[in-house]
């Protein structure tokens, strides 16, 4: 249980800083609904969970292999965070009504923030930083420790992101179309800053 709680506060501490994950995911909730800010939280949470898998079992071959395409997912990434950008800043709200979502788009919106998040692999090291110093990093017989936190991970980081999709839902019933589109355009700014950033930081790797 111990292990479990500090996996729940690791994946509450890789969820909660305001990032374009984070931004996306708050834009859908307000754009879209609850159901679909959650998705796309959850395929965030689903990609960090993947990650603390291949640090937590010691998988270094799939690591090494990620961080091998590090350049490359961090290329398409940053692109499609600036084609995001770009979508979100041009958006025009009609109206205030959530509209009907299919379980297609849903999945459309998990799989945006799964992809983005997975064009990472530089977590992979983060996490091995981490899991070593709990001492878990796979030894043989951890097998059970390593799945406790990685599930911790998972349950913490989506946990959060339903908490935050709640809270912005309550926020948005007091939100007019004039308020949406100008949170939009903040928004979209900031999205293709990100992308905009990852681009020019590969010039330096």
């Amino acid at each position: 249980m111990n292990l479990f709680f500090k996996g729940i506060l690791l994946g509450i501490a890789i969820a909660a800083p305001v990032g374009p994950i984070g931004l996306l995911c708050m834009r859908k909730t307000l754009n879209y609904g609850r159901f679909a800010g959650l998705a796309s939280g959850l395929g965030a949470a689903f990609a960090d969970a993947i990650y603390g898998c291949i640090a937590a079992f010691g998988l270094t071959a799939i690591a090494d292999f990620l961080l091998g395409y590090h350049f490359l997912f961090r290329v398409v990434g940053g692109i499609f965070l600036g084609y995001m950008g770009w979508e979100t800043f041009f958006s025009k709200p009609k109206d205030m009504k959530i509209p009907k979502l299919h379980a297609a788009t849903l999945v459309r919106h998990f799989l945006e923030t799964f992809g983005l998040t997975m064009a990472n692999p530089m977590t992979i090291l983060a996490f091995f930083a981490i899991f070593a110093s709990l001492g878990i990093v796979h030894s043989g017989q951890s097998y059970l420790s390593s799945s406790v936190i990685v599930i911790g991970v998972f349950c913490g980081s989506a946990g959060w992101w339903l908490l935050l999709c709640e809270g912005l839902t309550l926020f948005r019933r007091h939100m007019t179309p004039k308020v949406m589109q100008m949170i939009n355009r903040i928004a979209g700014l900031l999205i293709a800053g990100f992308g905009l950033a990852i681009l020019l930081s590969n010039l330096w790797m």
